[in-house]
């Protein structure tokens, strides 16, 4: 016959794995939902980043000086490339391809370094999040920037 103290031991252990079941199950839901979260962030950014490459291209090649810009024969090197008509076909471009649709809330910004005549396009979109847990933020945004310049190749 067991003791008393024997029988309390083998009582107080019931329900133990229970617990360990709950924990891991509940760290294998935040896993995946860290995961699944992640994933999407990178798939936007890279979505983002190939829109942004595309915009900054675009924006160096019809932000060059206007459609006069041969006019005068081509010139060497770089086109030189102005704010305004830059801006206007990131805008343009950004609209034909769809992207404030594809990318609700989009917001961009550009910049033409004068010296180089670059073209940087940044984008930003706030990410819709798959799987929410506690401590997540409600609205994350995601970034991606693409720089262009349009050169005269000679012969």
């Amino acid at each position: 016959m067991r003791s008393r103290t024997e029988r309390t031991a083998r009582r107080d252990e019931r329900g133990q794995v229970t617990v360990l079941i709950v924990g891991f199950a509940v760290f294998l839901a935040m896993a995946v939902a860290v995961v699944v979260d992640a994933t999407a962030a990178y798939l936007q950014r890279s979505g983002l980043s190939t829109l942004a490459d595309g915009a900054a291209l675009h924006g160096a090649d019809l932000g060059a000086t206007g459609a006069d810009v041969y006019e005068g024969g081509v010139p060497e090197g770089r086109l030189e490339v102005t704010a305004a008509q830059a801006s206007a076909a990131v805008r343009d471009y950004l609209t034909q391809v769809g992207a404030y649709r594809r990318y609700p809330g989009l917001r961009h910004t550009i910049a033409v370094d004068p010296g180089e005549d670059r073209v940087t396009v940044r984008l930003s979109a706030p990410l819709e999040l798959p799987l929410t847990f506690p401590g997540t933020p409600d609205r994350p945004t995601v970034s991606a920037s693409g720089s262009a310049v349009s050169g005269v190749d000679r012969p």
